[in-house]
Protein backbone atom coordinates (compact mmCIF):
# COMPACT_ATOMS: atom_id res chain seq x y z
CA UNK A 1 0.00 0.00 0.00
CA UNK A 2 1.05 3.53 -0.51
CA UNK A 3 -0.10 7.07 -0.42
CA UNK A 4 0.87 7.40 -4.09
CA UNK A 5 -0.46 9.97 -6.53
CA UNK A 6 -3.88 11.38 -5.77
CA UNK A 7 -6.67 11.06 -8.32
CA UNK A 8 -7.12 14.31 -10.23
CA UNK A 9 -9.85 16.17 -8.40
CA UNK A 10 -10.50 19.90 -8.49
CA UNK A 11 -10.45 20.92 -4.84
CA UNK A 12 -12.99 23.40 -3.61
CA UNK A 13 -11.84 26.40 -1.58
CA UNK A 14 -13.74 25.17 1.44
CA UNK A 15 -14.87 21.78 2.64
CA UNK A 16 -18.53 21.20 3.33
CA UNK A 17 -18.44 19.29 6.62
CA UNK A 18 -22.17 19.33 7.21
CA UNK A 19 -22.91 16.05 5.48
CA UNK A 20 -19.98 13.94 6.67
CA UNK A 21 -20.88 10.32 7.24
CA UNK A 22 -20.27 8.74 10.66
CA UNK A 23 -17.54 6.60 9.08
CA UNK A 24 -15.68 9.63 7.74
CA UNK A 25 -16.03 11.35 11.12
CA UNK A 26 -14.56 8.24 12.75
CA UNK A 27 -11.69 8.15 10.26
CA UNK A 28 -10.88 11.79 10.98
CA UNK A 29 -10.44 10.94 14.66
CA UNK A 30 -7.37 8.88 13.73
CA UNK A 31 -3.68 9.61 13.28
CA UNK A 32 -2.59 12.52 11.02
CA UNK A 33 -1.40 9.90 8.50
CA UNK A 34 -5.00 8.74 8.19
CA UNK A 35 -6.62 12.16 8.36
CA UNK A 36 -4.72 13.76 5.50
CA UNK A 37 -5.59 10.89 3.17
CA UNK A 38 -9.25 11.05 4.17
CA UNK A 39 -9.29 14.78 3.44
CA UNK A 40 -7.64 14.25 0.05
CA UNK A 41 -9.17 11.00 -1.22
CA UNK A 42 -12.62 10.82 0.38
CA UNK A 43 -13.45 14.46 1.11
CA UNK A 44 -11.56 15.95 -1.88
CA UNK A 45 -10.76 18.84 0.40
CA UNK A 46 -8.78 21.99 -0.41
CA UNK A 47 -5.07 21.55 -1.05
CA UNK A 48 -4.09 23.79 1.86
CA UNK A 49 -6.02 21.69 4.38
CA UNK A 50 -4.61 18.45 2.99
CA UNK A 51 -1.06 19.79 2.99
CA UNK A 52 -1.39 21.16 6.53
CA UNK A 53 -2.59 17.82 7.86
CA UNK A 54 0.06 15.88 5.97
CA UNK A 55 2.85 18.03 7.38
CA UNK A 56 1.83 16.93 10.89
CA UNK A 57 3.07 13.39 10.16
CA UNK A 58 6.66 14.45 10.85
CA UNK A 59 5.83 16.15 14.14
CA UNK A 60 3.08 14.09 15.79
CA UNK A 61 1.57 10.63 15.90
CA UNK A 62 2.97 7.53 14.25
CA UNK A 63 5.26 9.32 11.83
CA UNK A 64 6.99 11.37 14.52
CA UNK A 65 7.48 8.26 16.65
CA UNK A 66 9.13 6.44 13.75
CA UNK A 67 11.38 9.37 12.88
CA UNK A 68 12.48 9.58 16.50
CA UNK A 69 13.89 6.04 16.26
CA UNK A 70 16.42 6.96 13.53
CA UNK A 71 20.03 6.64 14.62
CA UNK A 72 22.72 9.27 14.18
CA UNK A 73 24.10 7.25 11.25
CA UNK A 74 20.80 7.56 9.36
CA UNK A 75 19.76 3.96 10.02
CA UNK A 76 16.87 2.47 11.88
CA UNK A 77 17.52 -0.49 14.19
CA UNK A 78 21.13 -0.42 13.06
CA UNK A 79 20.36 -2.37 9.89
CA UNK A 80 19.69 -1.83 6.21
CA UNK A 81 17.23 -4.65 5.43
CA UNK A 82 17.10 -6.59 8.71
CA UNK A 83 15.70 -6.91 11.29
CA UNK A 84 12.25 -7.16 9.82
CA UNK A 85 10.28 -4.92 10.27
CA UNK A 86 12.32 -2.25 12.06
CA UNK A 87 15.28 -1.92 9.68
CA UNK A 88 15.94 1.16 7.59
CA UNK A 89 14.24 -0.27 4.50
CA UNK A 90 11.01 -1.26 6.20
CA UNK A 91 10.76 1.80 8.42
CA UNK A 92 11.11 4.03 5.37
CA UNK A 93 8.50 1.99 3.53
CA UNK A 94 6.12 2.45 6.45
CA UNK A 95 6.78 6.19 6.53
CA UNK A 96 6.08 6.29 2.79
CA UNK A 97 2.80 4.45 3.20
CA UNK A 98 1.79 6.78 6.00
CA UNK A 99 2.46 9.76 3.72
CA UNK A 100 5.59 11.43 5.09
CA UNK A 101 6.06 14.37 2.70
CA UNK A 102 8.56 14.25 -0.12
CA UNK A 103 11.88 15.89 0.70
CA UNK A 104 11.87 15.06 4.42
CA UNK A 105 15.53 15.31 5.48
CA UNK A 106 15.46 12.23 7.70
CA UNK A 107 13.93 10.12 4.95
CA UNK A 108 16.53 11.39 2.48
CA UNK A 109 19.29 10.48 4.92
CA UNK A 110 17.84 7.00 5.22
CA UNK A 111 17.67 6.63 1.43
CA UNK A 112 21.30 7.69 1.16
CA UNK A 113 22.33 5.02 3.68
CA UNK A 114 20.48 2.35 1.69
CA UNK A 115 21.90 3.29 -1.70
CA UNK A 116 25.42 3.62 -0.31
CA UNK A 117 25.11 0.33 1.56
CA UNK A 118 23.71 -1.73 -1.31
CA UNK A 119 25.75 -4.07 -3.47
CA UNK A 120 25.39 -3.42 -7.21
CA UNK A 121 25.47 -5.96 -10.03
CA UNK A 122 25.17 -4.25 -13.40
CA UNK A 123 22.43 -1.96 -12.12
CA UNK A 124 20.58 -4.46 -9.94
CA UNK A 125 20.95 -4.26 -6.17
CA UNK A 126 20.87 -6.37 -3.08
CA UNK A 127 21.03 -5.47 0.61
CA UNK A 128 21.30 -9.06 1.82
CA UNK A 129 24.79 -10.04 2.97
CA UNK A 130 24.25 -13.69 2.09
CA UNK A 131 22.89 -13.08 -1.42
CA UNK A 132 25.49 -12.63 -4.15
CA UNK A 133 23.13 -11.76 -6.99
CA UNK A 134 20.86 -8.74 -7.60
CA UNK A 135 17.25 -8.99 -6.46
CA UNK A 136 14.30 -7.43 -8.23
CA UNK A 137 12.35 -6.94 -5.02
CA UNK A 138 15.09 -5.03 -3.21
CA UNK A 139 15.98 -3.06 -6.33
CA UNK A 140 12.32 -2.12 -6.62
CA UNK A 141 12.09 -1.07 -2.98
CA UNK A 142 15.09 1.24 -3.26
CA UNK A 143 13.82 2.81 -6.49
CA UNK A 144 10.40 3.28 -4.88
CA UNK A 145 11.84 5.01 -1.82
CA UNK A 146 14.17 7.24 -3.86
CA UNK A 147 11.43 8.32 -6.27
CA UNK A 148 8.89 8.87 -3.51
CA UNK A 149 11.06 10.91 -1.16
CA UNK A 150 12.98 12.79 -3.88
CA UNK A 151 16.38 11.22 -3.35
CA UNK A 152 18.70 11.76 -6.34
CA UNK A 153 21.50 9.37 -7.22
CA UNK A 154 23.28 8.53 -10.48
CA UNK A 155 22.63 4.84 -9.80
CA UNK A 156 18.84 5.12 -9.95
CA UNK A 157 18.50 5.15 -13.76
CA UNK A 158 20.74 2.04 -14.18
CA UNK A 159 18.65 0.31 -11.51
CA UNK A 160 15.43 1.14 -13.37
CA UNK A 161 16.93 -0.12 -16.65
CA UNK A 162 17.97 -3.31 -14.89
CA UNK A 163 14.40 -3.83 -13.72
CA UNK A 164 13.11 -3.36 -17.27
CA UNK A 165 15.68 -5.82 -18.61
CA UNK A 166 14.67 -8.43 -16.03
CA UNK A 167 10.94 -8.36 -16.67
CA UNK A 168 9.81 -11.88 -17.53
CA UNK A 169 7.92 -12.95 -20.62
CA UNK A 170 4.64 -13.17 -18.67
CA UNK A 171 5.00 -9.51 -17.65
CA UNK A 172 5.95 -10.17 -14.04
CA UNK A 173 9.18 -10.16 -12.05
CA UNK A 174 10.62 -12.79 -9.75
CA UNK A 175 13.53 -12.52 -7.31
CA UNK A 176 14.17 -16.23 -7.89
CA UNK A 177 14.60 -15.81 -11.66
CA UNK A 178 18.34 -15.24 -11.48
CA UNK A 179 18.97 -17.80 -8.74
CA UNK A 180 16.81 -20.64 -10.08
CA UNK A 181 15.89 -19.72 -13.63
CA UNK A 182 12.19 -19.35 -12.77
CA UNK A 183 10.22 -17.96 -15.70
CA UNK A 184 6.94 -17.18 -13.91
CA UNK A 185 6.37 -13.86 -12.23
CA UNK A 186 6.06 -13.66 -8.46
CA UNK A 187 3.02 -11.78 -7.17
CA UNK A 188 5.09 -10.32 -4.33
CA UNK A 189 8.01 -9.16 -6.47
CA UNK A 190 5.79 -7.95 -9.30
CA UNK A 191 3.68 -5.61 -7.16
CA UNK A 192 6.83 -4.13 -5.61
CA UNK A 193 8.37 -3.41 -9.01
CA UNK A 194 5.13 -2.02 -10.45
CA UNK A 195 4.85 0.39 -7.53
CA UNK A 196 8.48 1.41 -8.00
CA UNK A 197 8.19 2.03 -11.74
CA UNK A 198 4.97 3.96 -11.30
CA UNK A 199 6.54 6.16 -8.60
CA UNK A 200 9.63 6.68 -10.77
CA UNK A 201 7.60 7.69 -13.82
CA UNK A 202 5.30 9.94 -11.79
CA UNK A 203 8.34 11.70 -10.29
CA UNK A 204 9.58 12.56 -13.79
CA UNK A 205 12.11 9.76 -14.32
CA UNK A 206 13.96 9.89 -17.64
CA UNK A 207 13.83 6.17 -18.50
CA UNK A 208 10.62 5.23 -20.40
CA UNK A 209 8.68 2.66 -18.37
CA UNK A 210 5.14 2.88 -19.77
CA UNK A 211 5.21 -0.36 -21.79
CA UNK A 212 6.77 -2.25 -18.89
CA UNK A 213 4.07 -0.98 -16.55
CA UNK A 214 1.39 -2.04 -19.02
CA UNK A 215 2.84 -5.55 -19.33
CA UNK A 216 3.18 -5.80 -15.55
CA UNK A 217 -0.46 -4.92 -15.05
CA UNK A 218 -1.41 -7.43 -17.73
CA UNK A 219 0.41 -10.08 -15.66
CA UNK A 220 -2.00 -9.40 -12.80
CA UNK A 221 -5.06 -9.09 -15.03
CA UNK A 222 -4.27 -12.46 -16.60
CA UNK A 223 -4.39 -13.86 -13.06
CA UNK A 224 -7.58 -12.00 -12.13
CA UNK A 225 -5.22 -10.33 -9.66
CA UNK A 226 -4.89 -13.34 -7.34
CA UNK A 227 -5.84 -16.54 -9.20
CA UNK A 228 -3.87 -19.18 -11.09
CA UNK A 229 -3.92 -18.50 -14.82
CA UNK A 230 -4.18 -22.28 -15.35
CA UNK A 231 -6.72 -23.54 -12.83
CA UNK A 232 -8.46 -20.35 -11.81
CA UNK A 233 -7.96 -21.24 -8.15
CA UNK A 234 -6.80 -18.71 -5.58
CA UNK A 235 -3.01 -18.91 -5.56
CA UNK A 236 -2.72 -18.24 -1.83
CA UNK A 237 -5.57 -17.55 0.60
CA UNK A 238 -3.25 -15.03 2.30
CA UNK A 239 -3.83 -12.81 -0.74
CA UNK A 240 -7.39 -12.26 0.47
CA UNK A 241 -6.17 -10.67 3.71
CA UNK A 242 -4.62 -7.21 3.79
CA UNK A 243 -2.56 -6.47 6.90
CA UNK A 244 -0.96 -3.07 7.24
CA UNK A 245 1.84 -2.49 6.58
CA UNK A 246 1.99 -5.01 3.72
CA UNK A 247 5.81 -5.27 3.93
CA UNK A 248 7.00 -7.28 0.90
CA UNK A 249 3.75 -9.20 0.55
CA UNK A 250 1.11 -9.00 -2.16
CA UNK A 251 -2.60 -8.95 -1.35
CA UNK A 252 -5.75 -8.04 -3.28
CA UNK A 253 -6.10 -4.59 -1.70
CA UNK A 254 -2.49 -3.71 -2.46
CA UNK A 255 -3.01 -4.84 -6.05
CA UNK A 256 -6.23 -2.88 -6.44
CA UNK A 257 -4.55 0.21 -5.02
CA UNK A 258 -1.96 0.07 -7.77
CA UNK A 259 -4.61 -0.13 -10.48
CA UNK A 260 -6.45 2.79 -8.93
CA UNK A 261 -3.36 4.95 -8.71
CA UNK A 262 -2.04 4.02 -12.14
CA UNK A 263 -5.06 5.54 -13.84
CA UNK A 264 -5.89 2.20 -15.44
CA UNK A 265 -9.37 1.59 -16.79
CA UNK A 266 -11.58 -0.67 -14.74
CA UNK A 267 -11.28 -4.20 -16.05
CA UNK A 268 -13.77 -7.04 -15.57
CA UNK A 269 -10.88 -9.32 -14.61
CA UNK A 270 -10.67 -7.40 -11.33
CA UNK A 271 -14.27 -8.23 -10.41
CA UNK A 272 -13.30 -11.14 -8.16
CA UNK A 273 -10.82 -9.03 -6.22
CA UNK A 274 -13.41 -6.28 -5.75
CA UNK A 275 -15.82 -8.94 -4.51
CA UNK A 276 -13.26 -10.09 -1.92
CA UNK A 277 -12.83 -6.51 -0.75
CA UNK A 278 -16.55 -5.87 -0.45
CA UNK A 279 -17.12 -9.13 1.41
CA UNK A 280 -14.54 -8.17 4.02
CA UNK A 281 -16.62 -5.16 5.05
CA UNK A 282 -18.34 -5.42 8.41
CA UNK A 283 -22.04 -4.78 8.99
CA UNK A 284 -21.17 -1.32 10.33
CA UNK A 285 -19.56 -0.39 7.02
CA UNK A 286 -15.99 -0.64 8.31
CA UNK A 287 -13.16 -3.08 7.62
CA UNK A 288 -11.34 -5.10 10.27
CA UNK A 289 -7.66 -5.03 11.17
CA UNK A 290 -5.91 -8.14 9.91
CA UNK A 291 -3.15 -9.64 12.01
CA UNK A 292 0.20 -8.05 11.08
CA UNK A 293 2.97 -10.19 9.63
CA UNK A 294 5.19 -11.80 12.28
CA UNK A 295 8.31 -9.85 13.16
CA UNK A 296 9.56 -6.88 15.15
CA UNK A 297 7.60 -3.64 15.16
CA UNK A 298 8.42 -0.27 16.66
CA UNK A 299 4.92 -0.13 18.10
CA UNK A 300 1.37 -1.28 17.35
CA UNK A 301 -0.45 0.97 14.91
CA UNK A 302 -3.95 -0.32 15.59
CA UNK A 303 -5.48 -2.66 18.11
CA UNK A 304 -7.58 -5.67 16.98
CA UNK A 305 -11.03 -4.67 15.80
CA UNK A 306 -12.11 -2.04 13.33
CA UNK A 307 -9.28 -0.55 11.29
CA UNK A 308 -9.15 3.04 10.10
CA UNK A 309 -6.28 2.17 7.79
CA UNK A 310 -8.10 -0.72 6.12
CA UNK A 311 -11.35 1.24 5.92
CA UNK A 312 -9.70 4.25 4.30
CA UNK A 313 -7.84 2.10 1.78
CA UNK A 314 -10.90 0.04 0.89
CA UNK A 315 -13.28 2.98 0.55
CA UNK A 316 -11.10 4.87 -1.89
CA UNK A 317 -10.57 1.77 -4.03
CA UNK A 318 -14.32 1.19 -4.17
CA UNK A 319 -14.83 4.87 -4.99
CA UNK A 320 -12.43 4.48 -7.92
CA UNK A 321 -14.21 1.33 -9.05
CA UNK A 322 -17.49 3.20 -9.02
CA UNK A 323 -16.31 6.41 -10.66
CA UNK A 324 -13.20 5.41 -12.64
CA UNK A 325 -11.34 8.65 -11.83
CA UNK A 326 -7.91 8.74 -13.39
CA UNK A 327 -4.74 9.30 -11.34
CA UNK A 328 -2.94 12.61 -11.20
CA UNK A 329 0.74 13.47 -10.81
CA UNK A 330 2.93 11.90 -8.16
CA UNK A 331 4.19 13.74 -5.14
CA UNK A 332 1.29 16.11 -4.55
Amino acid sequence: MSVWPAPSVRHADRMDTRNRSPIVEWLLEGDPSVRWQVLRDLEHGPDAAVRSEREKIATSGWGARLLAEQGADGRWAGGLYSPKWTSTTYTLLLLLWLGLPRGNEQALAGCRVLWDGATFFGGGLTLAKTVKVPEACITGMLVLLAASFGYHDDRIEPAVEWLLDNQLADGGWNCAAIRTGSTHGSFHTSITVLEALHAYASAGGAVPVRSSLRDGRDFFLNHSLFRSHRSGKVVDTAFTRFPFPPQWHFDVLRGLEHFRLSGADRDARLDDAIHVLRNARGPDGRWPRHQPYPGRYWFTLEQPGQSRLATLRALRVLDWWKTDIRAGSFGS
